[in-house]
């Protein structure tokens, strides 16, 4: 009688708790695989227009972005509704072209400096004006190479 007594007083036994670690640095490395990195916040409202003809950026650290566009919901009613220049995370001029260019050559090496490119993220509804004034910069700057974004055109887009 003794046996029965002694097996009515044990517990459960402990969770093994030696496979937590391998799960834990399973997970942390998918979401360090899986996430990307936005290089600053888009303010503006950017459709790319459809395109039927594109290449893929070889080298995206040597690309300097410009987004052209109508501001974000939320910035309407301190900026309004017409087409604004964003410049890293903030609304800037057509003046501050040229200073945003500089920098961003100083913040390249010497050696990728002559690979570096600008690209034109442009909402489709943006009048042409905007666009040609920041060209004109861009050529003040010495900013030659431009790309624009576009996005693939799907089999029955109609392309404008």
């Amino acid at each position: 009688m003794a046996k029965f007594a002694n097996k009515e007083k044990k517990g459960l036994p402990a969770i093994s708790t030696a496979s937590l670690p391998d799960v834990v640095f399973m997970l942390l490395f998918f979401f360090m695989v899986s996430t990307t990195m936005r290089k600053g916040e888009v303010k503006v409202t950017v459709i790319p227009p459809a395109a039927t003809e594109w290449s893929k950026i070889e080298r995206k650290s040597l690309v300097s972005y410009i987004y052209i566009g109508s501001p974000i919901k939320s910035m309407q009613t301190k900026y309004g509704t017409e087409s604004r220049i964003q410049l890293n995370d903030s609304y800037k001029s057509l003046n501050d072209i040229r200073d945003f260019i500089a920098a961003e050559r100083e913040a390249r090496n010497e050696a990728d400096r002559a690979y570096m490119t600008t690209s034109l993220k442009i909402d489709k509804d943006t009048r042409m004006g905007i666009v040609s004034d920041v060209k004109q910069e861009l050529r003040k700057a010495n900013a030659l190479k431009i790309i624009y974004s576009t996005h693939k055109a799907a089999a029955g887009d109609k392309l404008n």
